[in-house]
């Protein structure tokens, strides 16, 4: 969408006579739902309970203004919101799973939402994908996507969803994942028909998530599948490449980690691929780091090269706050963005896990900026809690501040802005806001938005996820 936002922009400067209509054309930018020129933030609630259905889920839309996001400009969709296809059931878990794109290519951006517990017929919580439509006035309606037959039960189903343009025909697709059931649903979209063709997606093993982004510079999106094997519960990462003609399957067979984000973080012209590698190491999984770790793969004109070095970031390693300490869970969630406006994408890790004083698990995020040698590990890194001065709140056991994070330029000064998912906050969970600056994150302006402020039941997870 960055080739869209340039072209607009020059449009705006050539001199134009005419006069401005009166209904302005929508944005087009990702993740702008209502295409009033700011992008919006979308996060899960998916235990929230809807009437009487317990874990049934809700998704939290807050929209984008130049004074950042608010409680006040709101709007809270279920399956039982007018539009949405099916039934708020109890566990359906709906908004476990988030991600944005322009489907219907009519300008507003759509948000694709998993419901990872969904049953179907006399399957249990095999789980399915909806897309609710944008539009002026936001989100509102929804489209079911086609759902594969030959899922089994408890399949979560659409817990890992991506969304780009996979073999830059100038549609958006989405790909969805679960168990060994990956999907590929291809562009336009429309709203009664849905994806243009749908498959499955073969070579892949048991993988539950999906990273989307351009490491090639070509702009087609390559998607990166984390699966598990036997024998390696590090996992192993394949990606799939746009060669013009078919797709091309790679693997980084050094490559471990669950989550990741793709930016270019050394500017370039391709995307780099940071993985989250969260989990301890332990004796079937010697690889990793204590308290977690991320790597950062660069990008190239042939994808990032299986045989280079990858910087490699923990909390032990020199310049990064903290330590290293057993289930800090850092890399549980990582995300991308330009949060200084220097052209270079920064890089935010979240450890949920990360005790905080007496608090345990109070959770905290760390910030890496880019820079023309790559990802910085020296000046500049911080770390923020509940408890880092002008950030709301304080820092409580089981907070998990940092079950999710997202870089999402909300405010339109060309700063990525930060938003912390803390789905333990007051057991009901809440999302955190902080600011992007010339100097980095600020605390100026930062927000905590609790259930009660966007009228959400107990258990909700509220922050569990939140669209990238």
């Amino acid at each position: 969408m960055r080739k869209r936002t340039l072209l607009l922009a020059a449009t705006l400067t050539t001199g134009l006579l005419t006069t401005t209509p009166a209904t302005a054309a929508p944005s087009g930018l990702a993740g702008d739902f209502n295409g009033d020129g700011y992008r919006d933030i979308a996060a899960g609630a998916a235990c929230t309970s809807v009437g009487s259905a317990s874990c049934a889920g809700a998704v939290v839309v807050l929209y984008g203004s130049a004074s950042g996001v608010s409680a006040t400009r709101k709007a809270v969709i279920t399956q039982n919101s007018t539009g949405v296809p099916g039934t708020a059931e109890p566990g359906d878990l709906f908004g476990a799973s988030l991600a944005t794109g322009d489907l219907d290519k009519d300008g507003y951006s759509d948000l694709v939402v998993g419901a990872t517990g969904e049953s179907i017929g006399d399957r249990d919580s095999v789980g399915s994908g909806t897309v609710l439509w944008g539009g002026k006035s936001g989100l509102s309606g929804g489209k079911g996507l086609p759902q594969p037959t030959t899922l089994s039960e408890y399949g979560g189903f659409s817990q890992g969803i991506a969304t780009g343009d996979f073999d830059a025909d100038g549609d958006t697709d989405v790909t969805l994942t679960g168990q060994s059931h990956t999907r590929l649903y291809q562009g336009p979209f429309t709203r009664t028909g849905g994806p243009l063709t749908h498959s499955r997606v073969g070579e892949l093993g048991t993988t539950y998530e999906v990273i989307a982004g351009d490491l090639t510079g070509d702009g087609a999106a390559e998607r990166v599948y984390p699966f598990t094997v036997d024998g390696d519960s590090g996992g192993e990462i394949l990606y799939f490449r746009w060669t013009g003609t078919t797709y091309k399957m790679a693997e980084l067979a050094n490559a471990d980690g669950t989550q990741g984000a793709i930016g270019d973080i050394n500017r370039d012209g391709y995307g780099d691929l940071v993985l989250g590698d969260s989990t301890d190491p332990y004796d079937l999984k010697p690889g990793g780091h204590k308290g977690g770790q991320i790597t950062v793969w660069y990008g190239g004109p042939n994808g990032p090269d299986p045989a280079q070095q990858p910087t490699v970031v923990h909390q032990d390693t020199p310049g990064v706050p903290g330590a290293g300490e057993p289930d800090d869970g850092f890399g549980t969630s990582v995300s991308t963005g330009d949060i200084n406006g220097d052209g270079y994408a920064d890089v935010v890790v979240a450890a949920p896990g990360e005790d905080v004083g007496s608090a345990k698990d109070a959770g905290s995020v760390t910030v890496l900026f880019g820079s023309a040698s790559g990802l910085r590990t020296g000046s500049g890194v911080k770390s923020y809690t509940q408890d880092t001065a002008g950030v709301p709140g304080s820092a409580e056991s089981w907070d998990h501040f940092g079950s999710a994070v997202d870089l999402t330029d909300v405010t339109k000064d060309g700063r990525a802005d930060l938003a912390v998912g803390v789905d333990g906050e007051n057991s009901t969970g809440g999302l955190w806001t902080l600011r992007g600056s010339a100097s980095g994150l600020t605390t100026s302006g930062a927000q905590g938005i609790t259930t009660s402020a966007v009228a959400l039941k107990a258990g909700a997870n509220f922050g569990s996820a939140i669209a990238q």
